[in-house]
């Protein structure tokens, strides 16, 4: 993957871009610059990827301001490079995580997170069929006055209770990790979504008890907790 600073370096539309944080990507490489004297993200596809650029070009691009993301600003297919709105705000998994911050906030929270999957999944929900916003962490939402959902690539079609489940076991395995109140926060998190879409969820627990298991993968060091909880999960519920 190349640094941002190759792209601005040798790709003319960017020579004047003035790098202002890099952002961690497994897959890409993003960055938030003033491009132009104004504040946008960078998000460079790597090769290969190219249909995830699409992918994330056209939900930017179709859902409304109601549905709060950030604008598209430019595609630039030739660089693989989409251009995008920058907001300012704080990442959603450090104010879940940080244990300095009232608990009722956090509680709130979780009933606003509940309200804008809800919004996205109504958007698209067509008879049966749901479109999901996949790679459903806590790490790709932002809180200003709102809560704002980022990095959409890899949106497919789903069952509205696989993004509820990943959401779930971002909250429980992000430090500190599967803590009393996370569990209580993400029976919020589902109950709150229940009362506003009014579906079952069904299956929810073994969908978490999964979500657990895949994470192993990238985070091998924690297997032998993450199989603890999965099985814990499965068995008996949050």
């Amino acid at each position: 993957m190349h640094d941002i600073g190759y792209l601005v370096d040798n790709v003319e539309k960017y020579k004047n871009a003035l790098i202002q944080k890099k952002y961690f990507s497994k897959k890409n490489t993003v960055a938030y610059v003033i491009l132009n004297k104004k504040p946008v993200v960078l998000k460079w596809f790597a090769p290969g990827f190219k249909n995830n650029m699409q992918n994330e070009y056209s939900i930017l691009k179709n859902l409304p301001s109601s549905i709060n993301t950030p604008n598209i600003i430019e595609k630039d297919e030739e660089n693989n490079v989409l251009v995008i709105s920058h907001i300012f705000g704080k990442n959603l998994c450090n104010i879940i995580n940080d244990e300095n911050i009232l608990i009722s906030i956090k509680q709130n929270l979780m009933m606003y997170l509940a309200k804008w999957f809800y919004k996205f999944h109504s958007y698209f929900h067509e008879n049966k069929n749901y479109r999901i916003r996949g790679d459903s962490i806590l790490r790709n939402f932002i809180l200003t006055n709102r809560i704002w959902g980022l990095d959409f690539e890899e949106s497919r079609l789903g069952k509205p209770v696989e993004d509820i489940a990943a959401m779930c076991c971002s909250i429980l395995s992000t430090e500190p990790m599967f803590k009393n109140w996370k569990f209580q926060l993400s029976k919020i998190f589902i109950n709150s979504y229940k009362d506003y879409s009014n579906l079952k969820l069904s299956k929810i627990n073994e969908q978490i008890s999964y979500s657990l298991l895949e994470k192993i993968q990238y985070r091998p060091d924690d297997e032998i907790i993450f199989r603890k909880y999965s099985e814990r999960i499965s068995n008996i519920g949050l």
